[in-house]
């Protein structure tokens, strides 16, 4: 059945926000035209009785594996009609702002009374992130309990505790997002924490993140938080002055939706607040065993994991033809991107 219902007016939703040539789309279940010719639906009206959905953040990207999964998925393109998803997938199209954390509140405030049991939120592209199918991804997102925030292969999750700000300069590995232009945020990364996550004036040691903002949850996970609370991490991050192609806080908020989701498993408080094993009963690396980037280094393919998933009996390592042949492929063929920083942001 379809799985998902254009979007209901509201500050987020506002079409003051949208390109005008999606202002009509953006309200309705008119049809939008793709650059290739074909008219895309509007994700279609659903109800509230979804097992799973799979929520992607797209801007030009193949979207061929995904096609076995197109009635579990709800699309959300920023790449106009120009770069939009052709016939059999359905899109709700989106101003090109803040990456893919944008696409992932938007979709929680805008659904937030009919979110599917489980939400599995992606970008456009994966294969630089994770090795599995989406059928093995649906599997482990599927046995996730509330509480949990299922992340996946062949990425570690990494460590953030730059409070004061990212310094660009000392990370040339991430020149790809720091050569771009980026629309500064006023409040650090610790103001944003403590008024907007963590609502406390506590100051953490360190948080853990899934690189890419590539994760699993449950419903009942997501409304820990009200409404409301979303859609003030929404405005606050995205919108207003900070609705841009790339603002900081798109980089901030890939950095805090652990943190956000889960604190007693994410949130490092104080210097003994570590895990006394590495991996939690997930699989991911522990409490404080988080993967840090070091300084200085050009190219950083981050740490690996390697079948190391305790939970599941599913191999780390299984690929499909749609997938890389092995994680140092997939990561080596990002870091060979000559063009990337020209490229536009996508989610």
């Amino acid at each position: 059945m379809p799985h998902s219902t254009s979007p209901v007016t509201s500050p987020a939703a506002s079409s003051e926000h949208l390109p005008s040539s999606t202002k009509k789309s953006i309200t309705g279940t008119t049809k939008y035209t793709s650059g290739q010719g074909d008219n895309v639906e509007m994700n279609p009206t659903r109800e509230n009785d979804l097992e799973f959905e799979i929520v992607v953040g797209h801007y030009n990207e193949d979207l061929s594996w995904l096609k076995q999964h197109r009635n579990e998925c709800c699309i959300y393109s920023k790449g106009g009609s120009k770069n939009a998803p052709v016939l059999p997938f359905t899109f709700t199209p989106l101003p090109n702002i803040g990456r893919e954390g944008h696409t992932f509140l938007y979709h929680i405030v805008n659904k937030y009374d009919t979110l599917a049991d489980v939400t599995l939120l992606v970008q456009g592209r994966i294969d630089d992130h994770v090795d599995l199918t989406v059928d093995e991804m649906k599997e482990r997102a599927m046995a996730t309990v509330p509480g949990q925030v299922t992340t996946y292969p062949f990425r570690e999750l990494e460590l953030f505790d730059h409070w004061e700000g990212i310094p660009w300069e000392q990370y040339p590995c991430w020149k790809r997002w720091s050569s771009m232009d980026c629309k500064k945020m006023p409040d650090t990364p610790l103001e944003l924490f403590q008024k907007y996550i963590s609502q406390s004036d506590r100051v953490p040691v360190a948080v853990g993140f899934a690189p890419g903002a590539i994760f699993a949850v449950r419903k009942e996970t997501i409304r820990q938080h009200s409404k409301d609370f979303w859609q003030r991490l929404l405005d606050k991050m995205f919108l207003g002055e900070m609705a841009h192609v790339n603002p900081e806080t798109g980089h901030y908020m890939e950095r805090f939706w652990l943190a956000l989701l889960n604190p007693n498993e994410y949130v490092q408080w104080d210097a003994s607040d570590v895990a006394k094993t590495k991996r939690n009963k997930h699989g991911q690396l522990a409490k404080g065993q988080w993967y840090r980037t070091p300084t200085g280094a050009e190219i950083d393919l981050g740490a690996i994991r390697r079948g190391e998933v305790l939970d599941s009996p599913l191999s780390a390592s299984t690929t499909s033809p749609d997938m890389p042949s092995s994680p140092e492929t997939a990561l080596s063929s990002l870091a060979d991107e000559e063009t990337i920083a020209e490229k536009p942001i996508g989610q």
